[in-house]
């Protein structure tokens, strides 16, 4: 079977088309920029595969705003070709995605690093059932020179590493830009991101959607352009981290919130009742204020992780969670005025007592150690009771947003 030679579209949208409702199988989409150089050898490989695998194919190379003649190469070459106006390489991969007319959508860059011959292993698995495969460089070989050591022995590692722990996912290469997906299913995700974060942000929202995630082995080749790539490792991988910890608001403030408030709290109550010593070092109420501390700032990250969660799921960014119902259930305004009151109580009556210890002192000079025993906790019951009485007012500010 040949392949299939799609033109470009009537009507056009925000990303250059309007895909018709029926069209081919596969859709491979390459996002492009000056890609002159390695653009023909790519267009070559996937057509190939596509007579030799009888598959029924477009090529969409998603243009963002070349100035080498890539977009001759790819009409020349029979794909369509799709004009993205807004930078980024998310907003170029939305854009050719937009476009496409397969049922199947195949993603690959434009440098000749990826092995387009792989696309059948890809397909197999999108026709039993999986909704986005990925492929793993790790596992089907990294060719000498196709990847800066930075990269593979640190910066894709530990970035899959903390994508697999903040989202539970079984994949072991988050960023190969060789990847498939059904149309249907990327339609689920909601895409965001315009820059390279897109690779990070697709793996992360397959998973928190409950998408069938599966890998394959590629393989990847050395960068044949003759030029400096567009990924900047560090800017790129602090984005991608940026974005896995906006979308981890557990991992961001969650359980940093919790250990503050466990460690703050333990030491305190260690501390009250006087100052303790170990192997010599003597630790007194300067201690015993940084664990208040500890206390208030673990609260505020907790409520941080409650609001982000909530805001998100609100818009759309991160999928509908029940706890957040339960915990609607449970945590009302009205519970969380009641405990902040009796913290506050607390509080004040702590304050009170020191100034009766005051008075007794016929309000002259104290031991400011002693009092400080008193007036720290106190001072920080009415604070924390205050946070937790404005946690559950914007709380159900935001229920109410939730509900609308």
């Amino acid at each position: 079977m040949t392949t299939s030679v799609l033109h470009a579209l009537e009507q056009p949208s925000e990303y250059g088309v309007t895909p018709h409702a029926a069209g081919p199988e596969v859709s491979v989409v390459m996002p492009c920029l000056n890609e002159a150089r390695t653009l023909g050898a790519c267009l070559e490989k996937i057509q190939r595969t596509f007579r030799q695998h009888a598959i029924e194919g477009e090529i969409v190379v998603a243009d963002n705003g070349s100035s080498d003649g890539s977009q001759n190469i790819a009409r020349s070459m029979g794909a369509r070709l799709v004009e993205v106006v807004q930078k980024g390489y998310g907003s170029a991969l939305m854009g050719g995605i937009a476009a496409a007319r397969g049922r199947y959508i195949v993603m690959g860059d434009a440098d000749d690093t990826y092995n387009f011959t792989h696309i059948p292993l890809f397909l197999e698995k999108l026709r039993h059932g999986d909704e986005l495969v990925m492929g793993n460089r790790f596992k089907g070989g990294i060719e000498p020179g196709a990847m800066p050591a930075l990269h593979r022995y640190l910066g894709n590692p530990v970035l899959s590493f903390l994508g697999r722990v903040f989202f539970r996912s079984n994949i072991g290469d988050f960023h190969c830009g060789l990847r498939a997906f059904s149309k249907s299913g990327y339609e689920k995700l909601g895409m965001r991101t315009t820059g390279m974060e897109f690779a990070s942000e697709m793996v992360v929202k397959a998973t928190l959607t409950g998408l069938r995630v599966a890998e394959v082995p590629t393989t990847l080749s050395p960068d044949r352009r003759g030029r400096p790539p567009h990924l900047r490792t560090w800017r790129d991988g602090w984005r991608h981290l940026r974005f896995m910890l906006l979308y981890s608001p557990r991992w961001l403030f969650l359980y940093p919130g919790i250990l503050l408030m466990f460690v703050g709290a333990a030491m305190g109550a260690w501390l009250l009742p006087g100052p303790r010593t170990v192997h010599g070092v003597t630790f007194d109420v300067d201690t015993l204020l940084h664990a208040m501390v500890a206390v208030l700032i673990g609260f505020q990250a907790v409520a941080f992780s409650v609001f982000t969660k909530i805001y998100a799921t609100t818009e759309g960014l991160l999928p509908k969670d029940l706890r957040l119902e339960s915990l609607f259930k449970v945590i009302t305004l009205e519970t969380g005025l009641v405990v902040g009151a009796l913290l506050s109580v607390a509080g004040i009556a702590g304050s009170l007592y020191a100034v009766q210890v005051w008075k007794a002192h016929h309000f002259g000079q104290l031991n400011a150690i002693t009092t400080l025993r008193i007036v720290m906790p106190s001072v920080t019951a009415m604070a924390l009771g205050c946070q937790i009485i404005f946690f559950s007012f914007f709380l159900s500010v935001l229920g109410l947003a939730r509900k609308r």
